[in-house]
Protein backbone atom coordinates (compact mmCIF):
# COMPACT_ATOMS: atom_id res chain seq x y z
CA UNK A 1 0.00 0.00 0.00
CA UNK A 2 2.20 2.91 -1.24
CA UNK A 3 1.56 6.35 -1.22
CA UNK A 4 1.92 8.59 -4.19
CA UNK A 5 4.88 10.50 -2.93
CA UNK A 6 7.12 7.89 -2.06
CA UNK A 7 8.80 8.15 -5.48
CA UNK A 8 10.03 10.98 -4.83
CA UNK A 9 13.82 11.18 -4.72
CA UNK A 10 15.59 12.23 -1.31
CA UNK A 11 19.01 14.11 -1.36
CA UNK A 12 19.18 14.21 2.59
CA UNK A 13 20.64 17.95 3.32
CA UNK A 14 22.11 16.67 6.96
CA UNK A 15 20.36 19.28 8.99
CA UNK A 16 20.39 18.53 12.50
CA UNK A 17 17.47 17.51 14.92
CA UNK A 18 16.93 19.95 17.39
CA UNK A 19 14.48 20.69 20.51
CA UNK A 20 11.44 22.83 20.02
CA UNK A 21 12.28 25.12 22.58
CA UNK A 22 9.85 25.39 25.43
CA UNK A 23 8.82 29.26 24.78
CA UNK A 24 7.13 27.56 21.99
CA UNK A 25 3.74 26.30 23.06
CA UNK A 26 3.75 22.35 22.54
CA UNK A 27 0.04 20.48 24.17
CA UNK A 28 1.60 18.51 26.98
CA UNK A 29 1.15 15.73 28.14
CA UNK A 30 1.64 14.55 24.98
CA UNK A 31 -1.14 12.19 23.87
CA UNK A 32 1.14 9.79 22.27
CA UNK A 33 3.66 9.14 25.16
CA UNK A 34 0.40 8.83 27.13
CA UNK A 35 -0.16 6.14 25.78
CA UNK A 36 2.88 4.67 26.03
CA UNK A 37 4.89 5.08 22.45
CA UNK A 38 8.15 3.83 22.14
CA UNK A 39 10.13 7.08 22.01
CA UNK A 40 13.24 5.59 23.38
CA UNK A 41 15.53 8.61 24.53
CA UNK A 42 13.65 11.36 22.19
CA UNK A 43 10.44 12.79 22.38
CA UNK A 44 7.66 13.98 19.84
CA UNK A 45 9.16 17.74 20.46
CA UNK A 46 12.03 17.30 18.12
CA UNK A 47 12.62 18.73 14.80
CA UNK A 48 15.16 19.76 11.73
CA UNK A 49 16.75 22.82 12.72
CA UNK A 50 15.44 24.78 9.08
CA UNK A 51 11.96 23.53 10.29
CA UNK A 52 12.03 25.21 14.09
CA UNK A 53 12.77 28.74 11.81
CA UNK A 54 10.04 28.36 9.91
CA UNK A 55 8.02 27.32 12.66
CA UNK A 56 9.04 30.50 14.63
CA UNK A 57 8.65 32.76 11.13
CA UNK A 58 4.84 31.63 10.47
CA UNK A 59 4.47 32.51 15.07
CA UNK A 60 5.32 36.14 14.27
CA UNK A 61 3.21 36.53 11.12
CA UNK A 62 0.35 35.01 13.24
CA UNK A 63 0.85 37.79 15.77
CA UNK A 64 0.48 40.08 13.20
CA UNK A 65 -2.97 38.67 12.19
CA UNK A 66 -4.16 37.48 15.99
CA UNK A 67 -2.20 39.11 18.35
CA UNK A 68 -1.37 37.04 20.91
CA UNK A 69 -3.14 33.60 19.51
CA UNK A 70 -0.21 31.28 19.48
CA UNK A 71 0.68 27.96 17.15
CA UNK A 72 0.81 24.85 18.97
CA UNK A 73 2.44 21.65 18.37
CA UNK A 74 0.43 18.65 18.82
CA UNK A 75 3.01 16.25 17.47
CA UNK A 76 6.89 17.12 15.27
CA UNK A 77 9.33 13.97 15.49
CA UNK A 78 8.42 10.14 15.76
CA UNK A 79 10.36 7.14 15.25
CA UNK A 80 9.17 4.41 13.12
CA UNK A 81 8.24 2.23 15.83
CA UNK A 82 6.20 5.00 17.24
CA UNK A 83 4.92 5.57 13.86
CA UNK A 84 4.11 1.50 13.98
CA UNK A 85 2.70 1.75 17.19
CA UNK A 86 0.17 4.37 16.42
CA UNK A 87 -0.83 2.91 12.97
CA UNK A 88 -2.16 -0.05 15.39
CA UNK A 89 -3.50 1.56 17.98
CA UNK A 90 -5.78 3.45 15.64
CA UNK A 91 -6.45 0.32 13.95
CA UNK A 92 -7.97 -1.35 16.86
CA UNK A 93 -9.59 2.09 17.78
CA UNK A 94 -11.19 2.54 14.55
CA UNK A 95 -12.26 -1.34 14.93
CA UNK A 96 -13.76 -0.93 18.10
CA UNK A 97 -15.86 2.22 17.47
CA UNK A 98 -17.52 0.01 14.70
CA UNK A 99 -18.46 -2.24 17.49
CA UNK A 100 -16.72 -4.95 15.78
CA UNK A 101 -13.30 -7.05 17.12
CA UNK A 102 -9.90 -7.48 15.48
CA UNK A 103 -9.92 -11.63 15.40
CA UNK A 104 -13.30 -11.50 14.09
CA UNK A 105 -12.71 -9.49 10.94
CA UNK A 106 -12.94 -11.08 7.88
CA UNK A 107 -9.98 -10.37 5.29
CA UNK A 108 -12.34 -7.74 3.59
CA UNK A 109 -13.20 -6.09 6.65
CA UNK A 110 -9.50 -6.21 7.98
CA UNK A 111 -8.36 -4.69 4.12
CA UNK A 112 -11.19 -1.85 4.08
CA UNK A 113 -10.24 -0.63 7.54
CA UNK A 114 -6.76 -0.19 6.99
CA UNK A 115 -7.17 1.82 4.21
CA UNK A 116 -9.29 3.66 5.90
CA UNK A 117 -6.43 4.01 8.74
CA UNK A 118 -3.73 5.02 5.93
CA UNK A 119 -5.66 7.47 4.59
CA UNK A 120 -4.57 9.75 7.65
CA UNK A 121 -1.24 7.56 8.31
CA UNK A 122 2.06 7.37 7.02
CA UNK A 123 3.50 3.86 6.19
CA UNK A 124 6.04 2.52 9.22
CA UNK A 125 8.84 2.09 6.21
CA UNK A 126 12.11 1.38 7.47
CA UNK A 127 13.48 1.47 3.82
CA UNK A 128 15.13 4.50 3.90
CA UNK A 129 13.65 5.58 0.13
CA UNK A 130 10.17 5.84 2.12
CA UNK A 131 10.54 7.24 5.09
CA UNK A 132 7.53 8.43 6.88
CA UNK A 133 7.17 12.05 6.92
CA UNK A 134 7.07 12.51 10.56
CA UNK A 135 9.98 10.21 10.91
CA UNK A 136 12.10 13.14 9.14
CA UNK A 137 11.71 15.48 11.94
CA UNK A 138 10.12 17.72 8.98
CA UNK A 139 6.52 17.09 9.31
CA UNK A 140 4.49 18.50 12.68
CA UNK A 141 1.10 18.88 13.31
CA UNK A 142 -0.36 22.11 15.11
CA UNK A 143 -3.47 23.91 16.24
CA UNK A 144 -4.50 27.23 17.11
CA UNK A 145 -4.59 28.67 21.25
CA UNK A 146 -6.37 31.62 21.38
CA UNK A 147 -5.65 35.24 22.70
CA UNK A 148 -7.07 33.91 26.42
CA UNK A 149 -4.64 30.77 26.24
CA UNK A 150 -7.74 28.04 24.98
CA UNK A 151 -7.22 25.64 22.45
CA UNK A 152 -9.65 26.86 19.23
CA UNK A 153 -11.81 24.56 18.36
CA UNK A 154 -10.88 23.62 14.33
CA UNK A 155 -13.85 21.29 14.19
CA UNK A 156 -12.60 18.08 14.62
CA UNK A 157 -9.37 16.47 17.02
CA UNK A 158 -6.38 15.99 15.95
CA UNK A 159 -5.99 12.19 14.21
CA UNK A 160 -9.74 12.13 13.59
CA UNK A 161 -10.53 9.30 11.47
CA UNK A 162 -13.18 10.59 9.25
CA UNK A 163 -14.03 13.02 6.37
CA UNK A 164 -14.19 15.83 9.12
CA UNK A 165 -10.19 15.75 8.97
CA UNK A 166 -10.46 16.99 5.54
CA UNK A 167 -8.69 20.95 5.73
CA UNK A 168 -12.20 21.89 3.30
CA UNK A 169 -14.68 19.83 4.92
CA UNK A 170 -16.82 22.59 6.25
CA UNK A 171 -16.15 25.33 3.03
CA UNK A 172 -18.85 25.19 1.99
CA UNK A 173 -21.18 25.12 5.20
CA UNK A 174 -23.88 27.38 5.69
CA UNK A 175 -24.01 26.89 9.31
CA UNK A 176 -22.73 29.67 11.45
CA UNK A 177 -20.11 28.09 13.79
CA UNK A 178 -19.38 25.52 10.66
CA UNK A 179 -18.37 28.78 9.06
CA UNK A 180 -15.80 29.49 11.87
CA UNK A 181 -14.11 26.26 11.67
CA UNK A 182 -13.49 26.65 8.13
CA UNK A 183 -12.49 29.88 8.66
CA UNK A 184 -9.94 29.18 11.20
CA UNK A 185 -8.92 26.08 9.83
CA UNK A 186 -7.79 28.85 6.40
CA UNK A 187 -6.10 30.77 9.10
CA UNK A 188 -3.50 28.23 10.42
CA UNK A 189 -2.80 27.04 6.53
CA UNK A 190 -2.29 31.13 6.18
CA UNK A 191 0.29 31.21 8.82
CA UNK A 192 2.17 27.78 7.67
CA UNK A 193 2.54 28.32 4.23
CA UNK A 194 3.46 31.97 4.72
CA UNK A 195 6.94 30.05 5.63
CA UNK A 196 6.73 27.18 3.21
CA UNK A 197 5.24 24.62 4.66
CA UNK A 198 3.17 22.35 2.93
CA UNK A 199 -0.33 21.33 4.46
CA UNK A 200 -1.71 17.40 4.09
CA UNK A 201 -4.29 16.91 1.42
CA UNK A 202 -6.25 14.74 4.31
CA UNK A 203 -5.48 16.61 7.47
CA UNK A 204 -6.49 20.16 8.47
CA UNK A 205 -3.20 19.43 11.36
CA UNK A 206 -0.40 18.36 9.36
CA UNK A 207 2.48 20.40 7.67
CA UNK A 208 5.45 19.99 6.33
CA UNK A 209 8.63 21.19 4.51
CA UNK A 210 11.22 19.42 2.84
CA UNK A 211 10.08 15.91 2.85
CA UNK A 212 8.60 13.71 0.26
CA UNK A 213 4.68 14.93 1.07
CA UNK A 214 5.94 18.51 0.85
CA UNK A 215 8.04 17.79 -2.91
CA UNK A 216 4.82 16.07 -3.96
CA UNK A 217 2.50 18.67 -3.14
CA UNK A 218 4.51 21.37 -4.38
CA UNK A 219 5.94 19.91 -7.65
CA UNK A 220 9.16 20.04 -6.27
CA UNK A 221 12.24 17.10 -8.01
CA UNK A 222 13.69 16.07 -4.74
CA UNK A 223 13.08 16.00 -0.99
CA UNK A 224 16.02 17.12 1.42
CA UNK A 225 14.84 15.84 4.37
CA UNK A 226 15.11 11.77 5.11
CA UNK A 227 14.77 9.38 7.85
CA UNK A 228 16.12 10.43 11.04
CA UNK A 229 16.69 7.12 13.04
Amino acid sequence: MSKPYQSIPIAECGEPLVTIPDRIFKIDPHPYVSLGAPYGDRSPFFVRQGILEKLQKSQAYLQTIRPHWQIAIFDAYRPIPVQQFMVDYSFAQLVESKGLEVNALSEDQKNSLIAEVMKFWAIPSHDPKTPPPHSTGAAIDVTLFDDQGQEVNLGSPIDEISDRSLPNYFANSIDEQEMEFHCDRQLLNQVMTHSGFARHPNEWWHFSYGDQLWAWISNEKQAIYGGVG
